[in-house]
């Protein structure tokens, strides 16, 4: 997940959400305004609404290699149990 920088400043954080035990109750953003305290800790990090689309997309057409690999390391694995 990425830190979200839309039009008007406002940067969309990710944030996760855990139960005591530390099992995972959820995700979502929270949206972080100009002059917020936290907001110069995320400003340098985060992407356009665009950028971070650009970068979904060509993970996606790049991942081809990686996914083989990570199916050729799977069997592997089931071959070895």
């Amino acid at each position: 997940m990425y830190v979200i920088r839309l039009a008007d400043g406002t940067l969309r954080v990710p944030q996760t959400l855990t139960s005591e035990d530390g099992r995972l109750i959820g995700n979502a953003y929270v949206d972080v305004q100009p002059g917020d305290a936290d907001y110069d800790k995320w400003l340098p990090e985060s992407l356009t609404e665009e950028e971070a689309a650009e970068r979904r997309s060509r993970w996606e057409e790049e991942n081809d290699d990686l996914e083989r690999e990570f199916l050729a390391f799977k069997a592997s694995q089931e071959e070895d149990a």
